[in-house]
């Protein structure tokens, strides 16, 4: 198998992963997309298993160690999306962004250990024969082992840098978005100090420092001091953003993982790296820069975190009680019965009770009685980026009744009910007051309907930690308890 033909191997599965994007842009083509994404990623693999193979003068050296992980890592992440609850998949999602930043980290480390095994530079004699080399030593046995070009040294340290740091902080998201451990780090809240930017700011110079030191001198010391401070600024970067920009983090992290594998994909001359950690970088990119306009916040103003920190404070101190209109299910069946158009805003609560399933046979039976029912998203809402398009598509909810915040917006004035479900800061008037800590933030105008209907499990305030006004309007009742018992209630009201 010529070069010529890997290249062109790799360039199909390349194009297979940019059709697997497209696919994934909507949820009609989203099975397409995912078929051509394992399609293309088959290919990949086989095709660098054929390239050891051949390499290794056909004796198949290390073959042994690949299918070992790939027996692995396929076993494990059949078992993981098996097993996963749809309430769970922004954690797997920032699991699997921790693996792709490990793995760039361990692929450069070797890179730098071993070039000549990556095709980074000739092999020493002593290599050849199967001597070992001392780390950090241009001498192999006594024979003189070519220095790593520059260019790829330059590589190496940003693949592995950015991998450290996907790394780190990916395992702090995924404390943040399980909520299940006691770790100061893990908690949702922000995790705030003296003097935190000036520190990172001073890390982030020190390792770019040190991989410019790496770059001139091809010094291990360097290398390796850059990567223990490229994980220490992972972890410090993610911990003072709170639960309320955690979907702007899977994205920004996804983007990270995929600047990693460029970057390794550039020192190890893989186009098929190069195009797919491309295609993921710019992708997360976008998305990050979608969910921050979404917001209403800049990149680096997420970035450096905080956001609700002060809010959730005062929140939490002023201990006010104020009065709220309550109902029970029966009375909010009685309401949507009535009406001629609902629309249903899902929110985190909805996920935590996993109701996707009780909202669409809710929606169903509404129908059936001539209601309008239409499903009103916000690009934030939930964890991760389209948290609420996946629950929905897996309750099998139809796709023309799931419409986008903008496309929405304007019809919640003509709606006779809105019904929120565990939904808070994203139809927060709040957004709309100067001084308030989401002003500005688009939200889903969901006061504007005639009737509010709000289920929650308490008055607590959402992950920005503001009380929000709407609940405390006269048009809103509110609905006390688990979402998917009082939709279902709900339900048998209604028959």
């Amino acid at each position: 198998m010529s070069m010529n033909v890997v290249t062109l191997l790799y360039l199909v599965a390349s194009v297979c992963f940019i059709q697997a994007l497209k696919g994934l842009s909507h949820p009609t083509t989203s099975i397409r997309g995912n078929l051509f994404g394992m399609i293309g990623m088959a290919i990949a693999v086989a095709t660098t298993a054929a390239l050891i193979v051949q390499l290794s003068g056909g004796k198949a050296l290390g073959m042994g160690w690949v299918l070992f992980g790939l027996l692995v890592g396929g076993t494990a992440g059949s078992i993981m999306a098996k097993r996963v609850e749809m309430t769970k998949m922004p954690e797997l999602v920032a699991f699997m962004h921790s693996m792709i930043g490990l793995a760039a980290v361990f692929i450069g480390v070797a890179a730098v250990a071993e070039p000549w095994a990556f095709g980074i530079v000739p092999a020493p004699v002593a290599a050849v024969l199967g001597a070992t080399s001392t780390a950090g030593s241009m001498l192999v046995e006594g024979f003189v082992r070519e220095p790593i070009p520059y260019g790829n040294r330059l590589e190496l340290f940003l693949g592995a840098a950015i991998g450290a740091i996907t790394f780190s902080g990916s395992v702090i998201a995924f404390g943040k978005l399980s909520g299940k451990y006691k770790f100061r780090l893990f908690q949702g809240a922000p995790v705030q100090f003296k003097g935190q930017h000036m520190l990172n700011l001073v890390l982030g110079l020190l390792t770019i420092g040190l991989g410019l030191v790496f770059v001139a001198t091809e010094s291990w010391t360097a290398f390796f001091a850059m990567l223990a401070l490229s994980f220490v600024m992972g972890v410090l970067i993610i911990i003072p953003i709170g639960g309320a920009d955690m979907p702007v983090v899977v994205s920004m992290l996804n983007s990270y993982s995929g600047w990693a594998a460029a970057g390794i994909g550039f020192s190890l001359n893989n186009a098929m790296l190069i195009i797919a950690g491309s295609l993921v970088g710019s992708s997360g990119a976008i998305l990050s820069y979608i969910m921050c306009k979404a917001m209403n916040r800049s990149f680096f103003n997420v970035i450096l975190g905080g956001f609700g920190g002060e809010a959730t404070t005062a929140a939490a101190g002023s201990g006010e009680q104020r009065p709220v209109k309550s109902g029970s299910a029966d009375d909010a069946a009685y309401m949507l019965s009535n009406a001629e158009t609902v629309i249903i805003v899902p929110g985190y609560g909805l996920a935590v009770a996993r109701a996707q399933h009780a909202v669409n046979e809710l929606a169903e039976k509404l129908t059936h009685k001539g209601v309008i029912v239409k499903y009103a998203i916000h690009p934030v809402a939930g964890r991760m980026p389209g948290h609420m398009n996946v629950l929905l598509a897996e309750a099998e909810v139809p796709y023309d009744q799931v419409f986008e915040m903008e496309d929405i917006n304007g019809e919640f004035a003509q709606a006779d009910v809105a019904i929120i479900l565990g939904a808070n800061d994203v139809v927060n008037p709040a957004a709309l007051t100067k001084g308030s800590a989401i002003y500005g933030m688009p939200i889903l105008e969901a006061y504007k309907a005639k009737t509010v209907i709000v289920n929650k499990r308490s008055m607590a305030a959402g992950y920005a930690g503001l009380d929000n006004e709407l609940f405390y309007m006269d048009k809103t009742m509110m609905v006390f308890g688990d979402a998917k018992k009082v939709v279902e209630d709900m339900g048998k009201a209604i028959e």
